[in-house]
């Protein structure tokens, strides 16, 4: 249903960021626009005529059908085994074919295929159905998601499930109008490919896929996140959209751009409306003016509009530049730089608890980043050295009360990179050997077994924390054993005659000599 790169499948973008989610309207399935709305709508189509050239537009019926049935036919003969795909084609009840479609365009949003898939399956074998997502436990659905990203996709799912099953009796709404007013976190892109694709209803898609063919099929160079152009690439979407087929249309459309026409590196060559595509055509006359076949006319066929200068095109401080060829379109949003924030985190382990070794995890507030997950003990802090220490150490005596604090040990910092934060954490270790076993009642509090852990609703951050400490394993027998083990291994590759020399000298070892792991401590 769905794109990614030519490898994948690239990030579905979307105008706002998938952690804040698309705008939801609440209002009744009968609602209309207003006579408000209606006007302002029409101000803004009368601005994009007066604003652009029809070289951006499709000219003709002859041209339309010709790119349906060119793309569409290439779709037929390659698209990809996707199973959201085998859901939607095969499933006959409607409303279980939406909630298919809802849950792979969620999941694909600023995801690759290849990620998706196995999610996707374990999330469908899960919860078939809506009645079974409603009935389904926040925990549940994170600790599923785990690994993921972009955590509140998973959260609006099961919220949207709920108004379903408990305020429109278990029936999806069937247009794309109706699923955007009703639906949590469904914004226009995810309501267009729902109706498309699971009713039928003929309305244009535009995620970051479309939105680079259709920039290089027409030839816009302008900011593509701009309003007007936005406003440009919706009617464009709108205006192709098979209605026999638009479900197929749209997924044709995702996938060309997935898998066709990439960032970089297109396949020009293989594309299936080369022949409509303006930014291939620019190329090949420039091929033929450098070799001498063609007179150099760089404004044969180039958008010449009347009066003023077309705000479709590329802009004036950004001309064409002749190596990037079509890559050239869509020009790149400037992008603001991700704010950086910084957090100390302490892994603290029970290796004498009962049953096994437990590591303390709490959980985070139920908004904002990362809701509802669960991390180790941390504190946001731009502390350093004994201040940062201090910090972390009340933090983790709120959860498990008085501690030797000369046995916490900083083991290094993990760099982990969210849409729009740089979070580095400095990742401590306390491992509580030799101390009376700490139970913990407080209800956002859990002692874990290493296994539990990795099966838990943690983020990937968190799990690289883990590897870190693993690494160390202060205080514990697991380090020294790695230890052991890993110059054992080393010792396997030494000559005959060094290994000789390495057994005399370690019979003539002192044993007062501390262990690797006491000295750790």
């Amino acid at each position: 249903m769905r794109k990614p790169r030519a490898t994948g499948r690239s990030h579905r973008k979307k105008a706002s960021s998938p952690e804040g989610g698309e705008k939801c309207v609440l209002s009744s399935i009968q609602a209309k626009p207003s006579v408000i709305d209606g006007v302002a709508r029409h101000q803004e189509k009368v601005i994009l005529q007066a604003s652009v050239s029809s070289h951006h537009l499709f000219r003709d019926t002859a041209e339309v059908t010709a790119f349906r049935r060119s793309l569409l036919s290439w779709y037929d003969r390659e698209k990809r085994d996707l199973p959201w795909r085998k859901r939607a084609d095969n499933e006959v009840d409607l409303d279980r074919r939406a909630y298919a479609v809802w849950v792979s365009e969620v999941m694909l949003q600023q995801t690759q295929v290849a990620t998706v898939i196995d999610y996707y399956t374990r999330w469908m074998q899960k919860w078939p159905t809506l009645q079974d997502l409603a009935c389904a436990s926040l925990e549940e659905v994170n600790q599923l998601w785990a690994g993921l990203g972009y955590y509140s996709r998973g959260r609006r799912l099961q919220e949207g499930a709920r108004k379903v099953v408990e305020e429109l009796g278990g029936y999806m709404p069937r247009t794309a109008e109706t699923l955007q007013q009703l639906l949590p976190g469904v914004g226009r892109y995810t309501a267009g490919a729902i109706a498309s694709i699971a009713f039928g209803q003929a309305t244009g898609v535009v995620d970051g896929n479309v939105v680079r063919v259709l920039c290089r099929v027409r030839a816009i160079g302008a900011d593509p996140s701009s309003t007007l152009v936005s406003q440009q690439l919706w009617s464009l979407a709108q205006q192709l959209v098979d209605p026999a087929r638009p479900g197929d249309f749209n997924q044709a459309a995702m996938e060309l751009g997935a898998t066709i026409c990439t960032p970089q590196r297109p396949l020009c060559s293989q594309c299936p409306v080369q022949t409509l595509c303006w930014a291939r055509q620019r190329v090949e006359r420039e091929e033929l003016s450098v070799s001498g076949s063609l007179p150099h006319s760089p404004d044969v066929e180039e958008c010449a509009p009347n009066t003023g200068q077309c705000q479709l095109c590329l802009p004036p401080t950004e001309p064409w530049d002749q190596a990037l060829g079509v890559t050239n379109f869509p020009r790149k949003a400037s992008r603001k730089p991700r704010r950086e924030e910084y957090s100390a985190t302490c892994v603290l382990e029970q290796p004498g608890a009962l049953g096994g070794a437990r590591l303390l995890l709490v959980q985070r507030p139920s908004s904002g980043l990362l809701a509802g997950l669960w991390e180790f003990p941390s504190v946001a802090t731009e502390l350093s050295g004994q201040g940062q220490r201090k910090a972390l150490l009340q933090e983790l005596q709120t959860w498990a009360g008085p501690l030797q604090t000369t046995r916490l040990q900083h083991l290094g910092e993990v760099v982990h990179i969210f849409s729009h934060i740089k979070m580095t954490y400095q990742v401590y270790g306390l491992a509580l050997e030799g101390q009376t076993p700490v139970t913990t009642t407080l209800p956002r509090a859990r002692w874990l077994t290493r296994e539990e852990f990795h099966t838990a609703a943690v983020s990937t951050a968190m799990k690289k924390v883990f590897r870190v400490y693993e690494g160390q394993q202060p205080g514990t027998c697991k380090g020294f054993k790695r230890s052991q083990m890993s110059v054992s291994s080393s010792r396997k590759k030494l000559s005959p005659g060094q290994q000789v020399l390495d057994r005399f000298f370690q019979s003539h070892v002192p044993t007062d000599v501390p262990s690797l792991n006491s000295a750790a401590q």
